[in-house]
């Protein structure tokens, strides 16, 4: 059973920066796809970032230029550094797992973490 715990969450001022960590069950960031999914209250949960085993990255458009997706397969941890944050960016931040991972349609990705919340607010 696939365990991930995310953290790192805050509340931070329009331009600052956060790093989101995903902790995960052992081997899981060699085994899995793996993604940053992002839900506001009141919209649909939507993919951030994601990165596969071999490395590939992909990006929301509004993620390209200031978020950057990594993975440590050492500390079997996930990572979202997250710079020049503005309001828009507020909301309870997920990561999840896939198989394939080959988009951000949420039926594809079937582990999720508890979620961490992101505070952009001046």
């Amino acid at each position: 059973q696939v365990q991930l715990v995310e953290s790192g969450g805050g509340s931070v001022q329009p331009g600052g920066s956060l790093r989101l960590s995903c902790a995960t069950s052992p081997h899981t960031t060699r085994r899995y796809a793996m993604a940053w999914f992002r839900q506001a209250p009141g919209k649909e949960r939507e993919g951030v970032a994601r990165i596969n085993t071999d490395g590939y990255t992909d990006y929301a458009n509004f993620a390209k230029g200031r978020f950057t997706i990594s993975k440590d397969n050492a500390k079997d941890t996930l990572y979202l550094q997250m710079n020049n944050l503005k309001p828009e960016d507020t909301a309870m931040y997920y990561c999840a797992t896939s198989p394939s991972g080959y988009t951000f349609t949420l039926i594809e990705w079937n582990t999720w973490g508890q979620g961490t919340q992101v505070t952009v607010s001046s």
